[in-house]
């Protein structure tokens, strides 16, 4: 196992536990469901698992862009001699821009996505902070509502990752990082579920939530950080 395979994995590990265990709507509207609407452990389980894998799908779906332009870009004549180099520097890049985005987005009171618990329902929305929803704006939650919400919500610097490996050509790398996202992913997803359920408090993610993108980015700066000036 190459020094850049293990990075890439750990830098994939970071981002997909990182992403989910800081998103409450990756685990509390399957939590609050699951109590109200009194499921099974088992059907709690299967619904997380069903939602975390079309979350998987758009993720790696947009990722595949990122593998298809560092396939193609690995073609021409002039890349072949510096591909590690100049893969990256865009891997460099990429991650210092993502995290600039992130913060400029964490400090700007953009819409997002907001889940509302009343009675024994889960309804989510649409708002930025300090603005009054108006009930017809909320749209409830059923498994079907989750399935959609995970497959639209890719996590965007899977991309970057999967294009280095394309850069490389290197199927290994490229499945490896697939399989090691996925499995984190969904396994963060149910640890989180699972604790919920049985009673466990969660620390208040909503101001790191709003940095989630801007840790992404770190995570990538990191990443190219090291495979640039430290030998990773």
């Amino acid at each position: 196992m190459t020094p850049e395979l293990i990075t890439l994995m750990l830098s994939t590990i970071a981002i997909s536990c990182l992403h989910t265990a800081t998103g409450p709507d990756h685990y509390l509207p399957f939590i609050v469901l699951s109590r109200s609407q009194k499921w099974s452990i088992t059907k709690t389980i299967i619904i997380t698992i069903t939602c975390g894998i079309g979350h998987i799908l758009s993720s790696v779906g947009v990722g595949l862009i990122g593998v298809v332009l560092g396939w193609q870009l690995s073609n021409l004549s002039w890349f072949e001699g510096h591909r590690g180099d100049i893969a990256a520097w865009c891997l460099f890049g990429f991650g210092v821009a993502y995290l600039l985005y992130g913060l400029w987005k964490a400090n700007k009171n953009k819409p997002h996505k907001h889940f509302d618990v009343i009675d024994e329902s889960v309804y989510v929305y649409e708002h930025c902070h300090g603005d009054i929803v108006a009930p017809k704006s909320r749209v409830k939650v059923t498994p079907l509502v989750l399935f959609a919400i995970f497959v639209m919500g890719p996590t965007e610097p899977l991309l970057p990752l999967l294009f280095y490996s394309g850069t490389q050509r290197s199927y290994l790398e490229v499945i490896v990082i697939i399989i090691v996202f996925a499995l984190c992913t969904v396994l963060t997803m149910l640890t989180m579920v699972l604790l919920g359920i049985y009673g466990y408090s969660f620390y208040d993610t909503e101001k790191l939530e709003r940095y989630v993108h801007a840790i992404g980015g770190l995570v990538i700066t990191i990443c190219g950080t090291g495979m640039l000036f430290l030998g990773w």
